[in-house]
Order: C-alpha cells, then sequence, then structure tokens
C-alpha cells in the first residue's frame, strides 16, 4: 500500500474508535480470519513471499493448506459462515479455487480496514492465521508492522502494536474478540501478552529475521486445527480488544520525507 494510502487507512480506524459505541457482537457461527504470509511454516525470506520468489507458488499452497486445516476445524466445531481476508502483499495469494464454496474471500487493495476489511458486529470471533511479529521486535522472522520498507514502529494510545494488536482493535471496535493466531513463537507471545489469553498455534521458532526452526506444513496443519477447536470450544472465555477513547495514533516513518510531506 503506497504511504498516503496507509495513513489514511489508520487515520479512519482511528476515528472510528472515536464514534458512538456499538452494539454487542451477535451470537451465531460467523468467523473472520485474517490471512498473512510471514507466519507460515517454513517461510524464512523474501523467496517465499512474492510473485518473484522462486518458492512463492508453493507457500501460496501451502498457506492455503493452513488456511483449509482452520476452515476444517471450524465447520466441525459447528461454524457454518466464513470470512476470509487475503491480506499479505498484493492481497492476491490465496488459491481460492481450492476454498469451499461456503467462504468468501476479500482480495487485493486498497480496503478501509485494512486486514479487516469486512468485519462487523455479526461475527463472532477473529482468527489470525500466519502473522508475524512487530517491527519493535528484536527476535520474529520477518518482523515488522504493516511496511517493512517504510514503517519504523505504530502506537495506539502510547502502546507499540503489532500487527495482531492494530487488527485486534478494529475487530474489537465492533465487540468481535481474537480467539486465535498461528505463527512464529515471538509473534505468538507478543499477541498473548497483548491481548490475552488467545491460543498460539507455533509453527516455528526464530534463529535471526531469516532464520527459524520450523514444523513441516503437515504438523503445522494439525498444531493449527488443535488450537482453533481449543479456541473455539471456550468462546465465552474471550473479550473483544478494545481502545480507550480518544485514540491517539502516533506512526513513526523510516525516512524523514513521508513524515514531512504527510503532516
Amino acid at each position: 500500500m503506497g504511504g498516503r494510502h496507509l495513513v489514511a487507512s489508520l487515520l479512519l480506524v482511528a476515528w472510528s474508535f472515536g464514534t458512538s459505541a456499538v452494539a454487542e457482537a451477535r451470537k451465531g457461527s460467523k468467523l473472520y480470519v485474517s490471512v498473512d504470509m510471514e507466519g507460515i511454516a517454513g517461510v524464512v525470506t523474501g523467496e517465499q513471499l512474492g510473485p518473484s520468489g522462486f518458492e512463492y507458488e508453493r507457500f501460496r499452497e501451502f498457506t492455503t493448506l493452513e488456511l483449509l486445516a482452520v476452515l476444517d476445524a471450524a465447520r466441525e466445531a459447528g461454524v457454518s459462515d466464513v470470512l476470509v481476508s487475503d491480506s499479505h502483499g498484493n492481497g492476491q495469494n490465496l488459491l481460492i479455487e481450492k476454498l469451499p464454496s461456503s467462504v468468501s474471500v476479500v482480495r487485493s487493495w486498497p480496503r478501509p480496514l485494512m486486514m479487516m476489511q469486512g468485519i462487523d458486529e455479526s461475527f463472532d470471533a477473529v482468527i489470525f492465521l500466519g502473522y508475524h511479529a512487530s517491527t519493535t521486535s528484536s527476535v520474529g522472522v520477518r518482523a515488522h508492522t504493516i511496511s517493512s520498507g517504510r514503517l519504523a514502529g505504530i502506537w495506539l494510545n502510547g502502546t507499540p502494536m503489532p500487527e495482531a494488536g492494530i487488527n485486534a482493535a478494529i475487530a474489537g471496535h465492533f465487540g468481535v474478540p481474537v480467539i486465535m493466531i498461528s505463527g512464529d513463537e515471538a509473534a505468538v507471545r507478543e499477541a498473548q501478552a497483548l491481548l490475552g489469553d488467545v491460543e498460539g498455534a507455533v509453527v516455528k521458532w526464530p534463529v535471526s529475521f531469516h532464520s527459524a526452526r520450523t514444523l513441516t506444513p503437515e504438523a503445522a496443519r494439525q498444531v493449527i486445527a488443535a488450537k482453533v477447536k481449543q479456541a473455539l470450544g471456550r468462546l465465552a472465555d474471550f473479550e473483544p480488544y478494545r481502545v480507550e477513547t480518544p485514540v491517539q495514533l502516533d506512526v513513526r516513518f523510516k525516512s524523514y520525507r513521508p513524515s514531512e510531506i504527510l503532516s
């Protein structure tokens, strides 16, 4: 996303937190799944993350298979309505022909609610699949927040935010809790420290920014499915992550020029 689109989206989100309170989420069987790629098992470098990478096509399939593990587990738990957000890179990563017909998918950019486009009060729960740690993390694989090339940090009310935090706050505005996250150990720990006792599916352990000890795709899918079932089995334990209003949004750029232009 371009710098101006990014900041406009963030400002829109910040403004929305200050509007009147929304209705509490209705109880039903509706799930929102936001899918990134840096936290997918086996991902360690850009070679897996974009169309120019020699492993990208394989990892598009691995990402889709991890999503299918989520969908299968959710269906077994009684969930019948799922909205999926293809939220990595160009937003066109998932092999949608492999998904069940009952699922709908949000693709490409720009989107007012970014990685959470389509979330509203009708959902019961949110799952973050393939997420990574924030740009302030010193250990996470491919750790960044929204833009690894442009941003050095994002804060809401003085609290440093990973993408999981920003997206949980958007869901929380609509009264919907995050119940599970998958990714590397750093991403899961960071999200749990911020959001509370959400279920965490650790599929790899960071060695460095571009290295990890990872589960195989099949083993990762087993862990993810188990955590989805555990999370859906205790929905009453989760609370929406709400940001107190008024909201102060701070964005730190890696270059002075965007700050000067946008201010």
